[in-house]
Formats: structure tokens, sequence, C-alpha cells
């Protein structure tokens, strides 16, 4: 299986009616000259981020039995809120394990939103993934897991169709990747309509899950890793994720912090503010990492971060 069928994602936009926004696509002018590049506004998102996608679809498609007994999930912050936000319109109980690192204002949003917040291991890791494994068994609940999900990625996916939908011109789409959820249903979005479009893959320096993956032909572990990016810290693609990405993504490039940093600050002094997650894919343009040869599309995948890492990050 190579993710999502046309029809998959089709029905995935549908659903989402009311529930995700169609996100603009912002002109940066300035960013590559001689090529128009337009960012998918992800960040303004009812969360803040692109997981609304993913998290709702796949609750949505649960069983109504199934659904009522609540669900589970392990989450860096975005896909926690996304799930927390679903539950919470649902009507339904939703935990959301999360490591002792994740961002206060992400965890703030979750239990604002009615979820569990359960912190458990310093950072992202397997912990996480362990005790909601855990949970579910404990409390008959299902998992929905971040990224690892038909279901999750038919819903990022739609991310894909509307960016082919609001700029037909477009000839290179710029995709963050953590566990590849986003990217995979992106690819499969252009696998779909538009094969000639290159789908390129960024992610941080330290923690090179995917170029790893491509050099070894399959999804690898890492030890470790850091990053200023918080959302992109996942250690490995994923199963489900990975045969989509490997059979349609052109290019995978890395940035560092300091290309991060540096995107935050050109995107805030046009009034544009994104996590560092967020800020990856200008950043890969921004420190020279691809020259895309025509229209562009970098999507910015959230905008949560707390306001004094923020500020400390653009001053």
């Amino acid at each position: 299986m190579t993710g999502p069928t046309l029809d998959d994602l089709s029905e995935a936009a549908a659903g989402l009616a009311g529930i995700a926004v169609r996100t603009p696509l912002l002109p940066l002018e300035g960013l590559l000259p001689g090529v128009e590049v337009r960012l998918k506004a992800e960040h303004l998102q009812p969360i803040g981020a692109f997981k609304i996608r993913g998290a709702w679809t796949a609750i949505r498609r649960l069983p109504a039995e199934q659904r009522a007994r609540g669900v589970v999930t392990s989450s860096s912050g975005n896909h926690g809120l996304g799930i927390a936000f679903a539950a919470n319109r649902h009507g339904i109980p939703a935990i959301v394990v999360m490591p002792e690192s994740a961002p206060a204002i992400k965890v703030a949003g979750i239990r604002d939103l009615g979820a569990e917040v359960v912190q458990i291991g310093k950072v992202r890791g397997p912990e996480q993934g362990e005790e909601a494994a855990r949970l579910v068994t404990e409390r008959g609940m299902t998992m929905i897991p971040p990224y690892d999900h038909p279901d999750v990625m038919a819903g990022q996916g739609t991310c894909g169709l509307e960016i082919l939908e609001q700029w037909p011109e477009v000839t290179a789409i710029v995709v963050p990747v953590g566990g590849g959820g986003l990217l995979a249903g992106i690819c499969a979005a252009v696998r779909a309509l538009r094969p000639d479009v290159r789908v390129i893959a960024v992610e941080p320096t330290g923690v090179p899950k995917l170029s790893t993956a491509l050099r070894m032909n399959h999804p690898e572990t890492l030890p470790g890793g850091t990053s200023l990016a918080d959302g992109l810290l996942t250690r490995s693609v994923g199963e489900l994720t990975w045969p989509g990405i490997k059979s349609t993504v052109s290019e995978v490039v890395d940035v560092t912090d300091d290309d991060i940093t540096a995107a935050m600050k050109w995107l805030a002094a046009r009034g544009i503010r994104v996590e560092p997650s967020g800020a990856v894919t200008t950043a890969a343009l921004l420190a020279s990492r691809i020259r895309p040869p025509g229209p562009t599309v970098v999507v910015a995948s959230g905008g949560n971060v707390d306001p004094a890492r923020y500020d400390a990050l653009v001053r």
C-alpha cells in the first residue's frame, strides 16, 4: 500500500467541511528571487496546526460504539491538540501522552479542550507510545497514532488537495517531515492528480530520519537527536507512511537550528508567526538548501510556540 487513494482524500475533505479551514496560500515575495513562492498557512487552523485534519478524520471514521469509549494518542503537541479538539467536538474522552519537554502552550491547549494529559519521558521517544498502548489496554479506548494510520494520512493529504486546487501552476511543494503523515498524505494527492509536481521533504539536521530511511531503504529508528523543531523529533518515519513517501518524494534536505531561527525572523518581519517546525520549509529556501525552478509552495505546518520562546528566537 502506498497511501490513501483519491477517493480516501476526497471523502476526508468532505468530512472536514466546517471543521478545518481551507488555509490560504500567502505570497512570500523576495524569498527566492525569480521564483514565485507561496506559504500554505496551516498555522491558521483552529488548533494552530495541520494536525486537525488527520485527527478529525480518524476519530470521525471510527464506528460510533468504539468512538464513544474514547481515544488515546502519544504526541509532542500538535497531534494531541487535534485529538483533544476532535474528541471535545464529539463529546468523548481523550488521553494524550506527551514528553515532559512538550511546549507548555501545547500542554495547556490540550487540557483546555478537556483531554487528559499524561507526561512521561524527558524527550520525545518510545516511552510515550508504550504508555499510550498500556492505557489503551487498561481503559478499553482506541489508539489514534500521530502519523502511522491510514485515516490520519488521508486527513493530512487534504492539505495537498487544497494546494493543487488553489494554485494549478505549482511545480514544487516543500513539506516538513517528522513521522511522515503530512508528507505521505501530500504525496498521495500529488500521485493522484499531479505526478509532475516535485515533493521536497525537509527535516532537522539533528534528526535525519527520512534521509536515513532512504539510505537504508527502510525506516530506521535513530538513537536520538535534538532540534528547535519540537514537532519533528520523531526518530523514524512510519511503516505505513514510508511506502508512499519512498515512491513519490523527489528530494530530502536538512536545516540547522540557525537556519530555522533565521526563517522564523524572516517570516515574523512579514507578520507571519510560525513555530520552529512550521519554519523549516521556509528555512530550506532561505538557506539555499534547495532552489526549485518554478512556482513553489512551502507548507507552514503550525504556529504553536510558547510566547517567551518565540520572542527570544525572533528578537
